[in-house]
């Protein structure tokens, strides 16, 4: 006879299994589409850079990369941290069923962003200009301020409502507006913009064109979405919840020390040496972000999923989600990053002789992204657990350790000195956050089987270094890249599937394939 134990413990086993099937087949198609919008946002994107440091030049690009600081600086304060509150308490409403919270984040929190932000927006424009001319020693970048100003305003705006789009898990949705219809939108109005002549004026207003069409279509998509129950009415919706402003101020704190953390660097540089220096270094480091995409992707479906885990206190299936999807994002990286080490000036040399000379700040970055892909979400995870106290404290040190790097090594080594410390900064901030993660969840990403990676790596490198010796048979720089790159995850997947894969690597690929098979009818009754 049957042990009724037994039995229970086996259906528990397989009620788990199911449940991480199921999470990872969602993941995999939200995460798989944001994934194909951005690659495809990336390929267009990249394509666009080299068109746009050709047409405008180092010095224009610089004056731009400037802007965006000091609207990042002003982001971290308009935002009052409910555009970081949105993904985490859209998720929590929806799962208690809390229709009238729900709606008071939706509205309230929307029109209280646009007011404020008007106001932001009238300083910006004010002091925008004074700030650029003694702060940057920037005249260009003074004369431009008000497009900075309406895009501004228009950011706040969209990144809100696509967070709330997260956490209704429409990410997918999401990726079609942003990467599929604005970012093409901007750069066909770019294009033809500044091929009239109007150089980074002509930029700036397709971005802010751009921008307006993200916004309406952004509302229209949330409308769409929101239950019935928590629709705009004549009836306003009560006031926020004491819980979300507690989370937004520490959301707040986290987003000013992030800027600190990610443009320092440009700060610094900017101030020591000048607007070309920015300029080449931006186009590194824009190279260097897109090294982190296959985890930004997963991290975008992954974060509502987190908080909607942690509420149901299902802690085994996030502890598993967690290391089967660590391995998984950091051993797709693999190829991309050791593509982009071998052949980094290549790579630059494609956008301008002038860009050449930051290959080191490509190096130095991708080797910092592959230990932020190395340790999976931990920063998502503390924050949407709850733990943002913890993630606070791990960048408030680290946003020092930021400032005093970029302060000490740009004077000496200038675009060098600026990518070491932000790659100090990134392995440092990723490593306590790692610490903190096993400390407040007990969760770790790491398991023996990160060891099958070794073999594939090296197989890899040694792929992309062969092809590097031979560059000169593919003529064009573009195309030895692109070769490199197949070559590079081709030579991987062989490896890693003659290695084999574990019990998870199996649950994960399954249910991948299974996505893909409802997606491309093309590939029914073939088996993975």
């Amino acid at each position: 006879m049957n042990d009724p134990v037994d039995n229970l413990g086996a259906e528990s086993v397989a009620a788990e299994s199911q449940q991480f099937r199921s999470q990872v087949g969602h993941i995999s198609r939200h995460s798989g589409v944001y994934f194909a919008g951005t690659l495809f946002s990336v390929a267009l994107a990249y394509v666009f850079k080299i068109y746009l440091a050709r047409a405008l030049g180092a010095e224009a690009l610089g004056a731009y990369a400037l802007g965006l600081t000091l609207t990042g600086l002003i982001g971290t304060f308009n935002s009052f941290g409910l555009v970081t509150s949105a993904t985490r308490y859209t998720a929590v409403y929806r799962v208690d069923g809390r229709w009238a919270a729900l709606g008071s984040l939706l509205w309230r929190g929307g029109a209280f962003l646009l007011a404020t932000n008007i106001v932001f927006a009238a300083i910006l424009w004010k002091l925008g200009g004074v700030v650029a001319v003694r702060l940057y020693h920037s005249p260009l970048l003074a004369r431009y301020i008000p497009w900075f100003t309406v895009l501004m305003l228009l950011g706040v705006i969209s990144t809100f409502y696509e967070r709330i789009l997260a956490g209704y898990k429409q990410v997918s949705r999401r990726t079609l507006i942003t990467n599929f219809i604005g970012s093409p939108v901007m750069m066909a109005l770019a294009v033809l913009f500044t091929s009239l002549g109007w150089g980074l004026r002509g930029y700036l207003l397709a971005q802010v064109l751009g921008a307006s069409l993200v916004v309406a279509l952004l509302l229209a998509a949330v409308w769409k979405f929101t239950p019935v129950e928590a629709r705009l009415s004549v009836r306003w919706p009560p006031r926020l919840e004491r819980e979300v402003w507690s989370f937004s101020q520490a959301a707040m704190g986290l987003a000013l020390l992030q800027f600190l953390m990610e443009q320092m660097d440009k700060v610094v540089l900017g101030f020591f040496r000048g607007e070309r220096a920015v300029g080449i270094y931006s186009i590194s480091a824009a190279v260097v972000a897109y090294v982190s995409l296959i985890l930004n992707s997963v991290n975008q479906v992954f974060s509502p999923m987190i908080a909607d885990l942690h509420t149901r206190k299902d802690m085994a299936t996030l502890g598993r989600l967690y290391r089967a999807l660590t391995k998984w994002i950091f051993g797709l990286t693999l190829p991309l990053a050791i593509t982009v080490i071998v052949n980094a000036s290549s790579i630059l040399r494609i956008f301008g002789h002038d860009f050449e000379m930051g290959w080191p700040v490509l190096i130095i970055g991708t080797v910092g992204q592959l230990v932020n892909c190395g340790v999976g979400s931990v920063g998502v995870l503390l924050l949407m657990s709850g733990n943002q106290q913890r993630l606070l404290r791990v960048q408030m040190s680290m946003a020092v350790v930021m400032t005093v790097a970029s302060i000490g090594l740009v004077p000496l080594w200038g675009i060098v000195g600026a990518s070491v410390a932000s790659a100090i900064t990134n392995v440092g901030t990723n490593t306590w956050c790692l610490l903190e993660v096993r400390k407040a969840l007990g969760l770790s990403p790491f398991s023996r089987s990160y060891l099958r990676l070794l073999g594939p790596a090296m197989v890899t490198t040694l792929v992309a270094l062969g092809l590097k010796r031979e560059a000169t048979v593919f003529r064009f720089d573009w195309v030895a890249i692109g070769i490199s790159l197949l070559a590079s995850y081709l030579a991987f997947a062989a490896t890693v599937a003659a290695l084999g894969l574990d019990a998870d690597d199996r649950l994960v690929t399954t249910a991948m394939w299974a996505r893909v098979r409802r997606s491309v009818p093309a590939v029914e009754g073939l088996e993975p």
